[in-house]
Order: C-alpha cells, then structure tokens, then sequence
C-alpha cells in the first residue's frame, strides 16, 4: 500500500473512532459511518477572500492582499509572496465562543476534534423564500430529526438557507449596504428555540450556516450568539455549497486560523460527502 492509501485509511478510522464516541454519547437512529476517503465527494464549503469579500456593515477594515514579490528573480527563476490584512469576522469564517462569552474559549483553545464531524444539514429553503427574516424553528428540527433519526452528540448541525447564491453582492445577501450601519438588515439564520434545544437536548459541538451571522438580520440582541458562546459551541458563518450536501450522511472539518487569543478566524471549510 503506497504512503497516499495508508494516510487515507489512517485517516478514515480516525474518523470511525469519532463517529464512535460521538453516537456512544446519544445514539442516532439511522447512524451513518465516516466517509471512506478514497471515494469521498469533498465539497469546498468556502467564499473565496478577495475584494468583494463581505464583511459586517460596522466593519472599519476589509480583506487586503498586498503584494510584496511578483516576477524573475536574479537567479533565474520566479518568485511570488503576498502580505493580507483581514478582520476576524467576515467571509466563510469561525466565531470562536469568546466572541460573545467572556472567559470562554478563543479560536486556538477550540479542540480540533469539535471542528471534525459528522453534518446534519436542515435545509429551509422553502421557508426562506416566503421570508426573509425567517428563524430555524424547533419543528424544523424535529421535522429533520423525523426524516433521519436523533441528530448525534458533537455533530455540527448546518442551516441551508439559499443565501449563498446571492454572494457577493452586499445588498442582496445583507438586506441593505448602507456604509456602517447594521441596524436594516434582513436574511434568515437560526433561531434562538431550536439552538438552545439542539445545545441542552443533543449536545451538539458546532453550528454553521449560509448568510452572514448565526443570528437573524433584524436581530439586536444577538440571542444565538450568547448561547452558543455560553456553551463553548463555535459558530460557522459565511458558508457556501450547501446545496451539495446531504441532509444526513455527510461529514464537516472546518478549520480555522489558528490566532491565538482570537475572538474569530478566516476558515477553510469542507464537506466529505459518501
């Protein structure tokens, strides 16, 4: 077996092994194991960082690349390297628990294996074209749940809200693109109900979704964020290609900037598909 294959099944039992512990803690109905590697479908879950890149309204920065080396080198061959300056929170990025909890855990203190799972994705699309404000309710959840058996401890649960399609135009995806003001925005997210079920109920590791926050636009009090910081559950904002992953079966590796001490990270987001 040549040094590739052997990563790949080391690999896919480390997987298996998490699947293990994560269905020894609340058993899923219909438990699904680890994706083989080999064959796997990798779905990239992540915007690209660039110009268009969107950030929060109050946002002071945005993403900047500079270039610090582009062409022939005197010895013959080519060289290229950038700098970038980016906030922590914008494009497909992690909010790390102390974001909105104080004493809670920074983005380098989230344990790899939280990051590292198996997806249930609730897809709300249908509800979300009706409204644009619209919130994941606790039915939704049992709907899903209904469909596919008891969603499994640590899982990281992922809101497909259709949003994504309407990346990068700023005024489209956020509800409004009034420069520094956050206080007229409309897209959908989770609601503050079925999250703190999800938490207490199916003790979940981490929540991501389509649209710019874990909380819905209009929201000033930012109730989502506070529980999931509360709980040391990251959330996964700004994701893409959801309308490649299955409601059930699919695997996440989400990993974050490692910035110690920070509040939140760029992120390189995957599915791993069946």
């Amino acid at each position: 077996m040549n040094v590739g294959k052997r990563v790949a099944v080391l690999f896919a039992a480390v997987l298996a092994v998490g699947w293990a512990a994560a269905t020894s803690r609340r058993a899923a109905s219909k438990p699904v194991g680890a994706p083989d590697l080999r064959s796997a479908r990798v779905v990239d879950l992540t915007h690209p960082f660039d110009e268009t890149t969107i950030y929060w309204p109050t946002s002071p920065t945005r993403f900047q690349l500079t270039t610090l080396a582009s062409g022939m080198t005197p010895g013959g061959w080519f060289y290229s390297a950038n700098s970038f300056c980016a906030p922590e929170h914008g494009g497909t990025h992690m909010d790390a628990p102390i974001h909105f909890g104080r004493g809670q855990m920074t983005v380098d203190q989230v344990p790899v294996r939280q990051l590292v799972a198996p997806a249930a994705l609730i897809d709300v699309t249908q509800a979300t074209a009706r409204d644009p404000d619209y919130r994941l309710s606790l039915a939704d959840v049992r709907g899903w749940e209904k469909r596919h058996g008891t969603i499994p401890g640590g899982a990281i649960v992922l809101l497909r809200t259709g949003w994504s399609k309407r990346w990068p135009d700023r005024k489209r995806y956020l509800g409004d693109d009034t420069p520094g003001d956050a206080s007229n925005l409309h897209f959908p997210s989770f609601g503050p109900e079925a999250v703190g079920f999800l938490i207490r109920e199916r003790r979940i590791g981490a929540i991501g979704l389509d649209t710019a926050s874990i909380d819905h636009g209009p929201s000033s009090d930012f109730p989502v964020h506070r529980l999931v910081a509360a709980s040391n559950v990251p959330g996964l904002e700004n994701l893409t290609g959801l309308e490649s992953v299955p409601e059930a079966g699919a695997w996440v590796v989400a990993l974050p900037m490692k910035i110690a001490g920070g509040s939140g990270g760029p992120l390189r987001a995957i599915a791993l598909v069946p």
